[in-house]
């Protein structure tokens, strides 16, 4: 179709001068409304005001002004329609070719500190997604334009040929209804929230194309990396990479987990992770130190690794770090003497990302074949525990603190788990077993000699007493568990015949 009259009223200017300019050039009609129509004419472009088409003025503080037949009847005629050429013709309205719009910044309005809820809904746009929907679903005859990033590849057709090809307005029409479902999307979750609805009818999410990916967990899969509009920014979805090759897939999720767990602590914590599950941990008095222990934790595990640190990293922990082969390095920020040395290693990524508070109000959302898992996230810490020690001897001062990292780390760890601490780190792993105390011999195989005197957590409680008599024969002397089994009584019994002082959580921590 002859592109022969344009609608443009846009809240983003980006672009749109340049852009108006060219249509002017080709001889287009522009129309507009107030703030678009205002911009345009101080940049000397011929435009027609909406109340000149409608007869009618722009009221209600501007919140109506394109709601009119004379508009929409312009946007929804089909050309070769007989019957509606007559009543255009009848109404002495003229038909609308090209449509740019794009809407109210609501997702930047509630993104802003101190925001109100009559400032969020005074930015819903209605008039906008109006006119979007009504000329994407007549795209057959209208150019439908609602990113900036297409006006250039628009302006071009029709400077070449004065038209837009069929394929190029249907492409540009689905893109306008992704826009328009993600901006309602934002709207309906944010209203949810406000009304306090944990578990609607239905639920609308949306998410953003943060980049396409090589491929996805093997080479053989495609795979997209989004990230949702309301989300959190303290995630790697809003990491801000300063060098290093670009992510990939396993990358993006391995970092997703490293970042997960060192939000839990507020001492200096560093944590290494292998294939989302943490096979070192560890906490000191500077961020050099807590590395060291990380390290320490699995010298060999660590290689082709993720490290998150919970503080900026320093140029001595640095050098440490560039030693080894390491994929990823996520921090709140690195010193210029800590990126001279780590950006020697092209490939190397360094993330930085906001080490926010690990409590918030994101859903974890699971996906399966036809469906969609939706829960909480599990904020459950050891300050929020119930804690009870049902056996003779009390944990001693030292025995706390190993008892509380394990517990820190162990609900990180794929189910079922039994991960060992001592001395403010991790010194065995035993993730993703089928069954309990083989997570515990793995966790005591990989701590040897250190298991003498450390302490184990497990993720859920003990079946049966076994798994006790494994870690005391391996001379652990304290245990965290949730507690709850019918045969409790029997692990207490266990833990008082070895002299262990076990820890009760009343809660579990399976992770799948």
């Amino acid at each position: 179709m002859t592109v022969k009259r344009a609608l443009i009223s846009v809240s983003d200017k980006q672009g749109i001068i340049e852009f108006a300019k060219g249509l002017v050039a080709e001889g287009i009609e522009i129309i507009s409304t107030g703030g678009t129509k205002k911009v345009l004419e101080e940049n000397n472009i011929k435009v027609t005001g909406i109340s000149e088409v409608t007869g009618f003025p722009e009221i209600l503080d501007g919140r109506v002004k394109t709601l009119h037949p004379s508009i929409h009847s312009g946007l929804l005629a089909v050309r070769d329609n007989e019957a509606h050429q007559q009543q255009l013709q009848e109404h002495n309205i003229t038909p609308i070719d090209l449509v740019v719009v794009n809407l109210y910044p609501f997702k930047e309005t509630i993104a802003k500190a101190g925001v109100t809820f009559a400032d969020a809904i005074e930015n819903i746009d209605i008039g906008g997604p109006t006119m979007l929907r009504s000329s994407a679903k007549n795209h057959a005859y209208v150019t439908v334009v609602v990113d900036p990033v297409d006006y250039a590849s628009v302006l071009e057709a029709i400077q070449a040929d004065g038209e837009i090809e069929s394929d190029e307005r249907k492409r540009l029409a689905a893109k306008v209804f992704r826009h328009t479902a993600n901006y309602d999307a934002m709207i309906a979750e944010y209203l949810t929230k406000e009304t306090g609805e944990t578990s609607p009818e239905t639920l609308t999410v949306t998410f953003e194309k943060k980049q396409s990916l090589r491929y996805g967990e093997n080479p053989h899969q495609k795979a997209t990396f989004y990230k949702r509009g309301l989300a959190s920014t303290s995630s790697i979805a809003f990491a801000e990479q300063l060098h290093g090759k670009e992510l990939s897939y396993n990358n993006i999720n391995d970092a997703d987990a490293a970042l997960s767990i060192v939000k839990e602590f507020t001492e200096p914590a560093v944590v290494a992770i292998k294939h989302t599950n943490p096979c070192g941990v560890g906490v000191g008095e500077t961020i050099e130190q807590a590395y060291d222990r990380a390290y320490e934790a699995d010298s060999v595990s660590i290689f082709g690794g993720i490290i998150a640190a919970n503080r900026e990293v320093d140029r001595d922990t640095a050098l440490k770090m560039k030693e080894i082969f390491l994929e990823i390095i996520i921090a709140p920020s690195f010193s210029e003497e800590a990126l001279q040395v780590l950006t020697q290693k092209k490939n190397l990524r360094l993330l930085t990302v906001e080490i926010g508070e690990t409590k918030t109000n994101e859903q974890r959302l699971t996906s399966i074949h036809g469906g969609l898992l939706v829960q909480e996230e599990d904020h459950y810490t050891f300050d929020d525990a119930n804690i009870t020690v049902p056996t003779k001897r009390q944990p001693t001062e030292q025995e706390w603190a190993d008892l509380k990292l394990g517990w820190q780390v162990v609900k990180h760890v794929k189910s079922n788990a039994i991960l060992l601490t001592k001395d403010k780190m991790t010194i065995g792993v035993g993730a993703g077993q089928m069954n309990r105390v083989g997570a515990a011999q793995i966790a005591l195989e990989q701590a040897g000699e250190k298991a003498t005197g450390a302490a184990m957590a497990s993720d859920a409680f003990f079946p049966m007493d076994d798994t006790v008599e494994a870690a005391a024969k391996a001379g652990i002397t304290a245990i965290i568990q949730p507690g709850g089994s019918i045969r409790d009584e029997d692990s207490i019994k266990k833990c008082d015949e070895y002299g262990i002082t076990m820890v009760f959580t009343g809660v579990r921590h399976f992770k799948h």
